[in-house]
């Protein structure tokens, strides 16, 4: 019995030995498995710390990179050289030019007395400021000759219209009993130089000078394309004599209306003869102490001209 009794406790002993070692097993199991699993959650939240922390240094150096360019760009832009302003008068009406033309024609009236006429214009100067001389010599046959010289100072007014300003020199002369008599003139000018409407080259001045001296003088031209050679020039000349106390005074009133029609042949722009036929009408001079009133005369013109341009 005894022995039996021991037995069973053996039995039981190793059973409860048994029972201890499994359950201790399990334990270490499921303990080594959760320390694998904190070791795995441990390395890859240090690797997506990791690599969170490289992409904000990958951000941050991006963006400091970003924002050097851009310094170094407005550093670049801040430190180039300011470039020089553009001068637009020298191309558009700085630029100093001179013209100069030489006309010379003979005309006949219809009486067939004949005159030669010559007259010299030059104008230099930009298209702002410029300055005209311009020369008129007339010499009727059997008559001396008579001379007109002008200066004078162009500003421009506006796109079409330049006001003007100078001095006239006139050389009148007469023939006496016994003698040729000379008076001389300065007269002060000022007036209006441009482009009328419908393409009219227009010149309207007035002349103040001694004696009671006053006039008002208008002169306009159109050219006419009648091919690239031919060109046709209508034109009318007015003379307002307002007031005349000089010696070889002329007739107050309208005293002189000249209108025609010009055709010529342009060579090439500097040779360009033409012919002219137009109908004049001159009011006369009136009497003084040195001279007798003479009546109007009027009619037809017919000249022939060569005009020089260069």
């Amino acid at each position: 019995m005894r022995i039996i009794n021991l037995f069973a406790k053996s039995v039981l002993g190793v059973s409860v030995c048994s029972l201890s070692g499994g359950v201790m097993a399990e334990t270490a199991s499921h303990a080594a498995h959760s320390g694998a699993s904190m070791l795995a959650t441990v390395v890859v939240s240090d690797s997506a710390s990791h690599q969170s922390h490289q992409s904000h240094q990958s951000h941050q150096s991006h963006q400091s990179h970003q924002s050097h360019q851009s310094h170094q760009s407005h550093q670049s832009v801040i430190s180039l050289p300011e470039s020089q302003p553009h001068d637009h008068r020298q191309e558009h009406g700085a630029q100093i030019y001179a013209v100069t033309t030489v006309d010379t024609q003979w005309q006949l009236n219809e009486s067939g007395e004949g005159a030669l006429q010559s007259e010299l214009q030059t104008r230099i100067g930009t298209d702002e400021n410029k300055l005209f001389l311009k020369i008129h010599r007339t010499k009727h046959e059997s008559q001396p000759t008579e001379y007109d010289a002008k200066l004078l100072y162009s500003r421009m007014l506006s796109d079409f219209w330049d006001v003007q300003a100078g001095v006239r020199y006139r050389n009148q002369t007469a023939e006496l009993v016994q003698q040729t008599d000379t008076e001389e003139s300065l007269d002060v000018v000022l007036g209006l130089h441009g482009l009328a409407p419908y393409f009219f080259e227009t010149d309207a001045h007035v002349y103040v000078g001694h004696d009671h001296y006053a006039a008002v003088e208008l002169e306009t031209t159109r050219d006419l394309l009648l091919t690239q050679k031919w060109i046709a020039q209508p034109y009318l000349d007015v003379k307002l004599q307002i007031s005349d106390d000089t010696r070889y005074a002329q007739k107050t009133g309208l005293s002189h209306v000249a209108a025609g029609l010009e055709l010529r042949y342009e060579v090439n722009k500097n040779i360009m003869p033409y012919v002219d036929v137009g109908y004049a009408y001159h009011k006369g001079n009136q009497h003084t102490a040195w001279q007798t009133s003479t009546p109007s005369e009027q009619g037809w013109l017919y000249a022939a001209g060569l005009r020089f341009r260069f």
